[in-house]
């Protein structure tokens, strides 16, 4: 008897001639700062080796220049002699250990080189790093190939099944191919075919080096999403030449890191860019390969069933859960924790050169030191609050063995996340309290919501057998303001907003511009989910799904304005500085798109009938607004604290009852999930 594949064209083979991929996932690449660390090719092996386990079709290194000028940043990974590829063999043996394919990646910066020895086509500074480039000389450019070349004869002698030349999101080669960066006049520069040259002849050389049976992958920047970018016709033309040249596959690259759009955060529609690797299909005959925002087998298996692509790339889903594949495979998609696209824990830290992990999975590259052991001694164990924390610690521990019992007040898990989830593109928090809830069940642990919790309960509830530990996640309280009339009417929790959805005026005063302000003040002043209508969200940020421009840009649509809404703190630093390094600038660029007035160095002073009165700077101002939200930070929610202990339980504080920082999710699921492997 046959079955039939719950995912027919993700889980189907690819044939690619002289090799054939087990179905058609990529894992993209990511750099995640293990290639620095001291011992860390081996816990880079052990990273792929789990995605490889979990059967991800092929797996994509993060990026490793083929020389010193291409660094991301000084002593980064680099493939330019023997003994780098002596360094690589442990990674490609444990991925071919557990039946698994890798390729390199070989990434030149350019000009996006955060060091002095920085290169680029011409002496163009990027806006995103501090050095000024020099221009390759024609005798370097061609000496860039050959390294190039070389790498990849490198990689193939260090046991790669292949590489994919990095030439999109506005590096070496991307640098040369537009005319926003390439103002040269010689051989490398000017026409259409001089700025193609040096990505056409790096795929040529590099197969003429590596032989046919070797996988090139090209990443071809699709969508430059910047003025000055390529135009269409070109793009096609380099697609064209790259096929010729020797490439086995072409991945679809978004947007240049300069780009004011965004492409990867949560805000992004699923699969919104699937669309140009589409229409790049009629064009080529080799597999393209497409990519961004594709976080669950029901949406790639839609993308490939509409012929928008051969293959899918996924990147942080496979940080987020390396066992994606497999349980595709067993039609168990609900099990899977799925990524939620913040970058908080991955690229916030590449980007700070910490090593990335995941929100949603704190074991991503930490698979050799958070280590769940099953228990020599099973433990009862009560944990009060089902928050972020709680969950993490509670599903590990019973996973180890520990039988665990969950209480919240609350009907449902969750905690802040219930919050987060209401704020627009923020929606896929929902996924990971479903991935939680499943967990719950998975696991074996004994929830029990609709319950306030103290210590005459916890006495109660154990039955012939006391509780050995006891576990406090119970979160935050928001902490209040102190100013002259903080009772008025007008004056709201952001828990009023986005717990208990009371009504809010037209004109509203957010205190307290940290993620909570920022968060509530999009709640405000977003009128319709841009995240689940592609189009509305392409016209909202000015992507040009026709592509007549040169870089696919056109004007934004002008949001309805609805509200008039100040964002105000009360350090004199600029407004959103503390947000996420990737994401920030979207939460900014919104609010400024709704004309929120963002105000720095503000004083309080009092609220009455006439509204909010303040200081900025010296000045005295009146703010004339039917509401204030006050969202000025959180403090740690211990009120069972001194009764747990009293009663005689030995207890640990984990979460924001143990620190209230901004709702720091990534912090508190990592703190359960240490403490789980430890008890």
């Amino acid at each position: 008897m046959t079955t039939t594949s719950p995912f027919p064209n993700l889980l189907a083979p690819l044939d690619l001639g002289f090799t054939q991929l087990k179905n058609r996932t990529l894992m993209g690449s990511m750099h995640v700062g293990l290639e620095e660390e001291k011992g860390g090719y081996d816990k880079l092996a052990a990273f792929y080796a789990a995605r490889a386990k979990g059967d991800v079709g092929l797996i994509v290194t993060g990026g490793i220049a083929p020389n010193i000028a291409g660094w991301v940043a000084p002593f980064a990974g680099r493939m330019s002699s023997s003994r780098h590829a002596k360094k690589h063999k442990v990674i490609t043996k444990a991925v071919h250990a557990e039946g698994g394919k890798i390729c390199m990646q070989i990434l030149h910066s350019g000009r996006y080189g955060y060091h002095p020895l920085a290169v680029s086509a011409s002496k163009v500074k990027s806006p995103i790093t501090p050095f000024k480039p020099r221009e390759l000389s024609s005798r370097g450019v061609k000496s860039t190939i050959k390294d190039y070349a070389n790498s990849a004869l490198l990689a193939k002698q260090a046991g790669y099944d292949g590489v994919e030349i990095m030439g999109s999101e506005g590096y070496l080669i991307n640098q040369f191919f537009c005319e926003r960066t390439n103002k040269r006049q010689d051989e490398w520069g000017g026409t259409l075919e001089n700025r193609a040259r040096l990505a056409i002849e790096t795929v040529k050389h590099t197969r003429e080096k590596v032989g046919e049976a070797f996988i090139i992958i090209y990443r071809l920047s699709m969508l430059d999403l910047v003025e000055g970018g390529a135009p269409w016709e070109e793009v096609v033309y380099l697609a064209k030449e790259i096929e010729k040249a020797g490439a086995t596959l072409i991945n679809t690259g978004i947007g240049w890191h300069e780009a004011r759009v965004p492409t990867i955060a949560t805000s992004v529609p699923r699969a919104a860019f699937t669309w140009i690797t589409k229409k790049m299909k009629a064009e080529v005959s080799i597999p393209l390969i497409t990519t961004n925002r594709i976080n669950t087998p029901e949406v790639a298996e839609s993308v490939l069933a509409n012929g928008d692509a051969d293959m899918v790339s996924m990147a942080r889903p496979f940080l987020a859960d390396p066992d994606f594949v497999a349980k595709a495979m067993l039609n168990q998609s609900d099990h899977i924790n799925t990524c939620i696209a913040c970058n908080q824990a991955c690229l916030d830290h590449a980007f700070e050169q910490k090593r990335a992990s995941c929100l949603v999975n704190p074991q991503a590259c930490y698979e050799t030191e958070l280590i769940f052991k099953t228990v020599a001694a099973q433990k009862k164990l009560a944990v009060i609050g089902a928050g972020p924390a709680g969950l993490a610690f509670a599903t590990y521990a019973a996973e180890r063995g520990h039988e665990v019992h969950l209480f919240d007040q609350a009907n449902e898990i969750g905690g802040q996340f219930n919050y987060a989830k209401q704020v627009p593109g923020k929606e896929e928090f929902y996924e990971t309290l479903r991935y939680y809830a499943k967990r719950i069940e998975v696991t074996g642990v004994h929830l029990h919501l609709n319950t306030r919790v103290d210590a005459g309960l916890l006495q109660k509830q154990q039955g012939e057998k006391a509780f050995d530990e006891v576990i406090m996640a119970t979160g935050i309280k928001p902490r209040e303001l102190s100013i002259e009339g903080v009772e008025h009417p007008k004056v709201m929790s952001y828990l009023d907003v986005l717990r208990d959805h009371k009504p809010v005026g037209k004109k509203v005063a957010v205190i307290g511009a940290g993620g909570i302000g920022f968060d509530v003040s999009e709640y405000l002043v977003e009128n319709e989910n841009l995240s689940t209508d592609l189009d509305k969200w392409l016209d909202h940020w000015g992507i040009d799904k026709d592509y007549k421009q040169a870089g696919a840009l056109k004007p934004q649509t002008a949001p309805r304005f609805e509200r008039e809404v100040y964002l105000l703190q009360r350090k004199s630093t600029k407004v959103g500085k503390g947000l996420g390094k990737t994401t920030g600038w979207i939460h900014r660029s919104s609010l400024v798109n709704h004309k929120v007035q963002m105000i720095n160095s503000v004083t309080y002073q009092k609220v009455d009938d006439q509204g909010l009165h303040v200081l900025i700077g010296d000045q005295p101002k009146v703010l004339d607004v039917d509401h204030i939200i006050v969202c000025a930070g959180q403090e740690p929610l211990r009120e069972l604290e001194n009764e747990l202990t009293e009663a005689g339980y030995k207890t640990h504080i984990i979460g924001g009852a143990y620190v209230a920082s901004e709702l720091d999710a990534k912090r508190a699921i990592r703190q359960g999930a240490e403490l789980a492997a430890e008890i």
